[in-house]
């Protein structure tokens, strides 16, 4: 039998990821592709290079990804919705919150599967840390601080590093921890000379009381993407680069130099390096789109997810612009 035939909306960097990847996986046939700036990568092969989204529909696909510029996934995917097509679309799932809201309407009416691609969910890393913290591995969690730095990617045109790069860290502690965010203070800069902040630091509450700290930038040249969880009992390190998973515990022993113990909350206990099986994120999220869609448990991201992840993405925005605390 025949796998779902899939399509895919964008052949540009990210674009020729997810052809790869389609291609492998089991039960999905990748039969069309489309991108009216042609194939830059050359990952058609042989396929004939669509011109949009409409040729797409007409291809006979009952899956697509889409990987366009932002300003174009709330369109393209309700076309793709209303045509009966599931449909993931990569992240954020648009610029502001009401059209992506209206998505998740039209993709709750139209009976299909409506997915965002925030990959990092799907990083063994994070995967691992919120099962770590799930298990009571840290006891209660008193703050999360992210740090997503390197150099700026010539690929994003029409978003700043809020929505591009700091909507990964907002999904991230959103889903490790379970809890929305409650008010956010930002801080925005703009030292490249581009129409976009290019620097941001956040501080956040959420409402179960954990202070959040994001720092993001396009501007390091060295590339970082860390998330450091700290608790009552320690804290946990993420790499999200690596996908590697630290445990800094509490100590145990009681300090006896009386110089540094008078310095400290906590004493240095164990260091534990978790190994754990590292699939490539990508992979996994496709074959938990490709779940979802044949009807089995998933733990896709959903458009409503993708829509709140946005509505951060505005507040923090809005806190810099105004230069002020903003409560969700």
């Amino acid at each position: 039998m025949s796998g779902l035939r899939a399509g895919l909306l964008g052949l540009g960097a990210m674009g020729r990821h997810h052809a790869r990847v389609l291609r492998e996986l089991d039960g999905v046939d990748l039969v069309a592709v489309a991108d009216p700036g042609g194939d830059p990568h050359g990952v058609a092969r042989e396929l004939p290079v669509l011109r949009g989204v409409d040729e797409l529909v007409r291809a006979g696909v009952d899956l697509a990804v889409v990987a366009i510029p932002i300003s174009l996934h709330v369109e393209t995917a309700e076309i793709l919705a209303r045509a009966g097509i599931h449909v993931l679309v990569e992240k954020p799932v648009s610029a502001d919150s009401a059209s992506a809201r209206r998505l998740a309407e039209v993709v709750d009416a139209s009976g299909v599967v409506g997915a965002v691609g925030h990959i990092e969910r799907f990083n063994p890393a994070v995967q691992q840390l919120r099962l770590k913290l799930t298990e009571g591995a840290l006891g209660e969690v008193h703050q999360i601080a992210t740090r997503r730095q390197g150099p700026f990617p010539a690929r994003i045109a029409d978003v700043g590093v809020v929505a591009d790069l700091a909507s990964h860290d907002i999904d991230i502690v959103s889903w490790i921890t379970g809890s929305s965010y409650e008010q956010v203070a930002a801080l925005t800069a703009h030292r490249s000379g581009r129409e976009h902040e290019d620097l941001v630091a956040v501080t956040a509450r959420l409402r179960s009381s954990v202070v959040v700290n994001h720092l993001v930038n396009w501007l390091s040249p060295m590339k970082e993407r860390l998330v450091t969880v700290t608790g009552e009992k320690g804290a946990l390190v993420a790499d999200t680069l690596t996908g590697d998973l630290t445990l800094y515990s509490n100590g145990s022993i009681p300090l006896e130099w009386d110089a540094v113990s008078a310095f400290r909350g906590v004493s240095e206990g164990d260091v534990t390096r978790f190994a754990f099986p590292k699939r490539e994120p990508l992979r996994s999220e496709l074959e938990a789109f490709r779940d979802a869609v044949l009807g089995k448990p998933s733990s896709v991201v959903t458009v409503r997810e993708g829509a709140q992840i946005v509505s951060v993405v505005e507040a923090i925005l809005e806190s810099a612009a105004r230069d002020e605390t903003v409560r969700l």
